[in-house]
Parts: C-alpha cells; sequence; structure tokens
C-alpha cells in the first residue's frame, strides 16, 4: 500500500495540479501521513528547476500548517486521534523518552525531528501533548523544515538527475550531514562570539 502511495505522488508530480497536491501531501505528512513530501518535490524540482524555490516553499509552508495541526491534535484529541498515530509508528510507548528530551533540549527536540527523517508528525503530536510553547514550536518548525526542502531544492537545482538518485537512496544520510553542519555552525558562533 505505501509504494502505490508513492507511486501516486510521483505521477501527480507531473500533473498541473502538482503545488496543490503537494501543499496537501506536505500538511498531511506533518501530523499524520507516512509517505514524505519529498516524493513529490524530488521529481517537480528535477522537471522544472526554475520552480525550485517555489516547490520548497509550498512544502515549508503547508508543512508547517500541518505541523499546527499534529500539535493540535496532541494537544486537543492525544487520547483519541494522537495515540493511534504514534501507535501506528510504534512510538506510543515512548512518552518517558520523548518527555526527558523535550526537557532537556526544548526546541532542539523539534528542529531535529523537522530536519531528520524522524517521523515529523510524531514530534508534532508530542510537542502539542507536552504543550510546549507554540509559538517557539512554529518558529523551530519554519527554520527546521525550511532548511531541509530548499536545501534539497538547492541541490536539485544545482546538480539536477544526478542528485536525485543520490537523495531518494540517501535521503536520511543527507539530511543528518546537513543537520551535523547546522549543529556546528550554532557551535562556532557560540564560541567565536
Amino acid at each position: 500500500m505505501l509504494r502505490r502511495m508513492y507511486d501516486w505522488m510521483v505521477a501527480k508530480a507531473e500533473s498541473p495540479y502538482a503545488l496543490l497536491i503537494l501543499a496537501l501531501v506536505a500538511f498531511a505528512e506533518s501530523s499524520f501521513f507516512p509517505i514524505p513530501q519529498e516524493a513529490m518535490m524530488i521529481p517537480m524540482i528535477v522537471a522544472a528547476p526554475h520552480r525550485a524555490w517555489l516547490v520548497a516553499g509550498v512544502a515549508t509552508a503547508a508543512s508547517v500548517a500541518g505541523a499546527a495541526f499534529g500539535y493540535a491534535i496532541g494537544y486537543l484529541f492525544y487520547d483519541t486521534i494522537g495515540l493511534q498515530v504514534l501507535e501506528f509508528y510504534g512510538k506510543a510507548d515512548r512518552y518517558d523518552e520523548f518527555q526527558a528530551l523535550y526537557n532537556e533540549y526544548g526546541s532542539l527536540a523539534v528542529a531535529v525531528g523537522a530536519i531528520t527523517p524522524f517521523p515529523f508528525k510524531v514530534t508534532t503530536i508530542v510537542s502539542g501533548l507536552l504543550q510546549m510553547n507554540f509559538l517557539s514550536f512554529i518558529i523551530v518548525c519554519l527554520l527546521g523544515r525550511g532548511f531541509r526542502f530548499f536545501l534539497i531544492a538547492a541541490l536539485l537545482r544545482r546538480f539536477g538527475t544526478p542528485v536525485r538518485a543520490f537523495i531518494e537512496r540517501r535521503l536520511g544520510l543527507v539530511t543528518f550531514l546537513a543537520f551535523a553542519v547546522l549543529i556546528g555552525g550554532f557551535v562556532m558562533l557560540k564560541y567565536v562570539v
């Protein structure tokens, strides 16, 4: 079933409604949907590199809106909807671990969820459940998701089709390295400034 959804999303990347479908997928992926929006972003950008920034912008905006929806699920409907979503991803029994991460790292825990391949919907629902400051949550989601999607757009715009296969095979590695560079930059700023 997941493979059929993935193939459907790739096929829709060439549709005249691709941006609207991308927005819907990005919104849903941030709160419950299992397939990442990159499945549509990548073919859309390879087909039309001049639209890379628009595609990344739509994905970012819709993903942050979906993150707010995921937050609401955790905050208002955890017992009915949120728990089911976390059970689907095998994360329902890790509440204490998530709470410890949020207590120790705060917004950085959300940034990791926004940038890495960790299921972002888990991050958004748990953020609502733990009642993280909503404005901080939205800002971190905007920065993290924007970083991830604009990095992918920049790589595809610059290198095109050859990097598509690499990103699709190694999405986790690419986002991990980008995140490591980002954190390294913050650490360097801390000691330089």
